[in-house]
C-alpha cells in the first residue's frame, strides 16, 4: 500500500517491511504525521516485487518475519543494495544485532520504542541516502563531462593535473604551445572546472592516473 502527503515523485520515502498490520499501521500512521510518504509490505517477497521511487528513501524491516526473515533478506538481496535499512525487532538480542550492522544496517531499534527514536532514525537514513544519491549523480555529471574529451584533450587533462607545464607537454606531445593553450580551455570548458585545483578534484574522482612522461 501506498500511502503519504502530495510532495512529488522525488520526495523521500520509507518502506516498511513487518508481518505484523498493527505493527505497519502503526509505523505508516507516525511517519505519516510527519510528512513523509510511505510504503507497506507484509512481506520481503512483496517488497522484492515493488517498484521503487527513484527518491531518497530507506526501510524500516523486522527481523523476525514469517517466512524469509529480515536478517535473510539482508544478507541475500543484491538487487537494491543502497537503500539503508533499520532494523526493528521486539527481542533484544545483541548476536543478530552485530549481525546487521555489520551487513550494513544504519540502525537497529527494539520494540518497544519511542516515536522519535524512530523519527530520527528515518530521518538520518533519508538525509545518508540523499547524500548517496546526490554524490552518484555527481560522478554521472562528471563521466558524461570526460566522455566529451577528445583523445588528445585527454592526454593533455592528465599532463595538466600531474603538474607539468604547457611547455613540457608541448615537447611531449609534440604540438605547439598554443596548441597545448587551446586544448587546456577546451578541458576546462567541458569539464565545467574553475580552476587547476578544481580540474584536479574532477580528475581524481575520476580516477584518472598520471600519464608516463616521454623520455628523450
Amino acid at each position: 500500500m501506498v500511502v503519504g502527503p502530495a510532495g512529488g515523485a522525488g520526495a523521500p520515502i520509507v518502506y516498511v517491511v513487518d508481518d505484523d498490520d498493527a505493527i505497519r499501521r502503526s509505523l505508516s500512521n507516525l511517519l505519516l504525521s510527519v510528512g513523509l510518504r510511505v510504503q507497506s509490505f507484509g512481506s520481503t517477497g512483496e517488497f522484492r516485487a515493488a517498484q521503487l521511487a527513484n527518491a531518497p528513501s530507506c526501510l524500516l524491516l523486522d527481523v523476525r518475519l514469517r517466512g524469509e526473515s529480515g536478517l535473510a533478506f539482508q544478507q541475500q538481496v543484491s538487487e537494491r543494495p543502497d537503500i539503508p535499512i533499520i532494523f526493528i525487532t521486539g527481542f533484544a538480542d545483541v548476536d543478530i544485532c552485530k549481525r546487521a550492522m555489520k551487513g550494513g544496517a544504519v540502525d537497529f531499534l527494539v520494540k518497544p520504542f519511542a516515536d522519535q527514536d524512530v523519527i530520527d532514525a528515518v530521518n538520518g537514513a533519508l538525509a545518508a541516502d540523499q547524500k548517496r544519491r546526490e554524490k552518484v549523480q555527481a560522478q554521472a555529471v562528471l563521466t558524461r563531462a570526460y566522455e566529451q574529451l577528445t583523445r588528445r584533450e585527454r592526454e593533455v587533462l592528465a599532463f595538466v593535473v600531474s603538474g607539468a607545464l604547457n611547455k613540457q607537454i608541448a615537447g611531449w606531445l609534440g604540438v605547439t604551445v598554443i596548441t597545448v593553450k587551446l586544448h587546456r580551455a577546451a578541458v576546462m570548458r567541458k569539464m565545467d572546472a574553475s580552476s587547476l585545483a578544481d580540474l584536479v578534484r574532477k580528475s581524481e574522482a575520476l580516477g584518472i592516473e598520471a600519464p608516463a612522461v616521454p623520455q628523450n
